[in-house]
């Protein structure tokens, strides 16, 4: 049976070309390498052909795409043998919608408010406007839907099997409300001329057996639809009579009779710019085809979770990483609800249910002490790991170098709120519009806040969603907590000093509206569900307008150093000391000893080692201006420019060449890393929203950067730039692989449980997805795996470019991880002194558990012990001491009266992880606590 808190985790990216028999295959390799894990993307039924698996369409069942119920048992049993276990990467806040892949949406699209799932979409169905009924906006045309229309790419057609009708654009199913059946039948017998004909008789009395506007109803339809079907002959007729609805450019008569028939749906079809304006359900962030679910409804939560309970009562899955816990309307209820679950279907083994969950957290926010959480997937400890090993002195100037090229200063601030201003303006209007007429109507609502005027109402709202300077806050129903009191309350005020009209109590109002105060005993008679649904819905919306305007928008204008853009990042973070870094641990160790550790994910930035390369730039600070300089010389030529036009704008150049730097081969490039940086490009370019964006591409500036760099790494015209990006690359990589192991031992050494993200056991030099979903060869890895079990360090170092030592290293980790399972999972976390002339060049600490102890020291700014990236530092490049008072060493290494020289603790490698035996009085464990913000 798999240990009840993971040793290590690996991340695998199943899809149709990589499904379970492709995973049941890398099982064995797992096991030797040291996983004890396997950690799994989504693999309920997703959207065919879909590369993530976070489209789900039905959480049921599990995806056929992959090998169905069938292939999941095998693996199922590969797991089972190797003693594996499983998490899930778990979707609960959204589904994938439009296609005709989805029946709750499928029937909700059919029904309407009546639909029984309904309720599982957050959809504001009398937000349309101009329009007598209710509806959902559907933005899935390609063209205005006037032109669509008239162009005949609306179509209506009937299903002989279901004996159903709907409309069809192109991929996208329509459903047809059943209340319309009869006036179709009625127009398509007399189009068809079959009134005399007996079939054409029996499809009019069907039809005229129905009267009223919502006849027939649901429980009526499927009588109705089965007596169509089976009309002998009613095919044909019908087949002929859709001419009376079928558009085209020269059958304006038609055209108008399907327009009208659309009209009367419950839906309205528009061109997919609409969505920024007027979507009135939510999405998964800016995402038309995600739509949210309503996981706080008891009927959808059961619904959604049968699976993953089945899954849990079979012993067949281990734990769960939940997906986007910010965009859940209550947490808090959410994870009591799973933890109840759990308990139920796994019984007395609940406690050892592992569960993770995805959320960002930002500058000294700590996570909420949610109901069976372990902690995050672990973006807070990327980001200190890199800024642990970045060079604090090498940002200064690297600040120079940014305000020279952006001619702005290294401050994320206004970057932040001009991204978040752009969003607003574009990508998320539309709920924010939602918002703000909520926020009226709770205003008009009583007679002290009546005069509150809509615009007013808005722009107070929307100061107050620049200002806030967090994902989300976490009130419940029941109220908001004091830590949230206090963010609301100091966000108001930092909004109150920016508005510049009359206040008269306006903020006051937004204040107690989000903290829900207006809708308690005593305060004045606001709707009280109004005030609720308010508070609640902003959480969810915060969330998504920080996310794209931080990691989608600001993460792409702002290229000091790469390597700190990162998911839950700070570009312009300072760099992080080891004394500060030790504390981090120590409060790690004693609030979320089990949460996840990583150094890449899916939606990272960049490749682990493309970062680590990136982060040596920090070190060759002064030398990297200088060459940058030279390089904007030497490429001048290939800049396009026309009018006011510069491709590539001044601040994107210096983002490509830290780019290039970040993904050089090791090897000679061919043509793929062109295409692999142009498509990257275009994908940054866009993600920036300035010379281009995903809503409102520019394809003269998007061409222009591909032309660029395809001149840049031409060698015919560009030998020389070429040259020095050569000379440079080679050094940053021996840098960045150094940095690298230092890494990856940080990862596996530190509280909590590593993570590896598939292929990363070789050097990492993808870019942002597509590009980090490559194929991975694992029938290589696990050819090396085998002679590296003993590892000949020196061949190792030798050849270091092939990635084998950064293979045999994670297995060393990982067996000293499986070796002292104890000391990992509940271990204490103890910095290490360290004494001579580079003792700030290494940071070290212990785990230990009674006797049982591990010790890690990595060595950081390599660049002096290299000759700055020249040669790889061996052990008698390092001077100083690693004091290790009360502990013993165990293998090769010795110590001396505590201290152990450098020289020999890095003879092999400049990083090392050790037993160790604990020489000093044991004590008791330190009691573990969950940490509340």
């Amino acid at each position: 049976m798999p240990v009840s808190v993971p040793i290590a985790t690996y991340r695998l990216q199943l899809t149709a070309n990589f499904d379970f028999d492709a995973a049941t295959a890398v099982v064995p390799y797992l096991k030797a390498l040291g996983i004890s894990h396997v950690y799994a993307s989504p693999f309920m039924k997703a959207r065919k052909g879909s590369t993530h698996g976070y489209d789900v369409v039905d959480h049921t069942i599990i995806n056929p795409e992959l090998g169905g119920d069938e292939g999941f048992e095998r693996l199922s049993s590969a797991l089972r043998e190797c003693d594996l276990g499983l998490i899930l990467d778990f979707v609960p806040n959204h589904v994938g919608v439009h296609f005709a892949d989805n029946p709750w949406w499928l029937d909700v699209l059919e029904w309407g408010e009546a639909s029984p799932h309904a309720v599982s979409f957050d959809i504001d169905w009398d937000l349309l406007p101009y329009r007598a009924r209710g509806g959902v906006l559907l933005p899935i045309l390609g063209a205005s839907y006037g032109k669509a229309l008239e162009n005949g790419e609306i179509e209506l057609r009937y299903d002989a099997g279901e004996g159903s009708f709907s409309a069809w654009y192109f991929e996208h199913r329509l459903p047809i409300a059943p209340e319309r059946y009869g006036e179709i039948l009625q127009a398509i017998v007399r189009k068809a001329g079959a009134e005399d004909d007996a079939a054409g008789r029996r499809i009019l009395d069907l039809a005229s057996r129905y009267h009223g506007l919502r006849h027939p109803n649901r429980k009526e339809a499927p009588a109705f639809k089965a007596e169509l079907k089976d009309i002998e002959g009613g095919r044909e007729i019908i087949d002929r009579g859709l001419a009376a609805y079928r558009a085209g450019p020269d059958r304006p008569a038609q055209t108008l009779v399907l327009h009208h028939l659309l009209e009367r749906q419950h839906y309205k079809l528009g061109h997919w710019r609409l969505a920024s304006s007027d979507i009135n359900y939510r999405r998964f962030f800016d995402v038309n085809s995600l739509a949210g679910l309503r996981v706080e409804d008891l009927a959808t939560f059961n619904v959604v979770h049968r699976l993953v309970r089945k899954l849990i009562e079979e012993g067949k899955l281990q734990g769960l990483r939940l997906d986007h816990i910010d965009g859940l309307s209550d947490p808090a209820q959410y994870f009591q609800r799973l933890s109840r679950l759990i308990r139920q279907a796994d019984g007395k083994a609940a406690k050892s249910f592992y569960v993770v969950v995805e959320k960002i957290l930002g500058e000294h926010e700590t996570l909420r002490p949610f109901a069976g959480v372990q902690g995050t997937t672990g973006y807070e400890t990327l980001n200190a790991v890199t800024r642990v090993l970045i060079n604090g002195s090498g940002l200064d100037a690297l600040d120079e170098t940014w305000r020279q090229i952006s001619n702005m200063p290294p401050v994320l601030t206004p970057v932040l709120k001009a991204a978040k201003q752009r969003v607003l303006e574009t990508l998320l209007t539309s709920e924010f519009t939602v918002l703000t007429r909520l926020l009226g109507r709770i205003a008009a609502g009583h007679y002290s806040t009546r005069d509150f005027s809509a615009d007013s109402l808005r722009q107070a709202f929307e100061l107050y969603v620049l200002n806030f300077p967090i994902y989300r806050t976490y009130l419940t129903p029941a109220g908001a907590s004091l830590g949230d009191r206090a963010l609301i309350s100091d966000t108001i005020e930092r909004a109150r000093r920016e508005w510049y009209a009359a206040d008269e109590g306006i903020f006051d109002f937004l204040r107690d509206a989000l903290t829900m105060d207006l809708a308690k005993p005593g305060a004045a008679l606001h709707s009280a569900p109004r005030v609720r649904r308010f508070a609640m819905k902003v959480q969810q919306f915060t969330g998504p307008l920080m996310a794209k305007s931080l990691e989608d928008t600001a993460f792409y204008r702002t290229d000091r150093l790469l390597a700190l853009n990162e998911v839950g990042g700070e570009p312009f973070a300072s760099a992080l000391s080891p004394d500060a870094f030790h504390q981090m641990m120590k409060t790690r160790a004693r609030h979320w000893p089990h949460a996840m550790t990583t150094t890449a994910t899916h939606d990272t930035k960049r490749g682990e080692d493309a970062r680590a390369r990136l982060t040596a730039l920090s070190e060759l600070a002064g030398e990297w201006t200088g060459t940058v300089a030279r390089w904007k010389i030497l490429n001048a030529p290939h800049i396009v420019t026309e009018g006011n036009l510069r491709a590539p704008s001044v601040t994107f150049e210096y983002m490509l060449y830290q780019t290039l730097l970040g993904v050089w081969p090791l090897t000679p490039p061919d043509r793929s890393l062109t295409e692999r940086v142009q498509a990257y490009a275009v994908k940054a370019a866009r993600e920036g929203k300035q010379e281009t964006s995903w809503l409102n591409p520019h394809e003269g500036y998007e061409a222009a950067l591909g032309a660029f760099i395809e001149r840049i790494l031409d060698r015919s015209v560009s030998a020389e730039f070429l040259d020095s990006l050569e000379n440079l690359a080679r050094r940053v990589a021996l840098l960045g692989a150094l940095n690298s192991l230092s890494q990856i031992t940080l990862k596996a050494m530190m509280p909590g449980v590593p993570d590896f993200y598939q292929g990363t056991e070789f050097w990492d030099l993808s870019l942002v997805d597509p590009d980090n979903r490559r194929p991975v060869d694992f029938v290589e890895r696990a050819a090396v795996l085998k002679p590296v079990e003993r590892p000949d360090w020196e061949t190792l170092v030798r050849d270091w470019p092939n990635g084998h030592v950064k293979l045999a290293w994670t297995r060393h980790l990982l067996k000293l991880r499986n070796e002292l399972p104890d000391v990992f999972a509940a271990g204490d976390y103890e910095p290490l002194e360290v004494s001579g002339p580079h003792r700030d060049n290494v940071m070290a600490f212990a785990r230990r558990r009674g006797r049982h102890a591990a010790i890690a020291a990595v060595a950081r700014w390599h660049a002096p012990l290299s000759g700055q990236g020249r040669a790889w530092p061996h052990g008698e490049a390092f001077e100083g001491e690693l004091h290790i008072d009360g502990y013993s060493l165990q293998g090769a290494v010795k110590s001396d009266a505590g201290r152990v020289p450098l020289a020999d603790l890095f003879k092999q490698l400049p990083v090392a992880a050790l037993q160790a035996e604990y020489l000093g009085a044991a004590k008791p464990a330190a009691k573990r606590s969950r940490q509340f913000a």
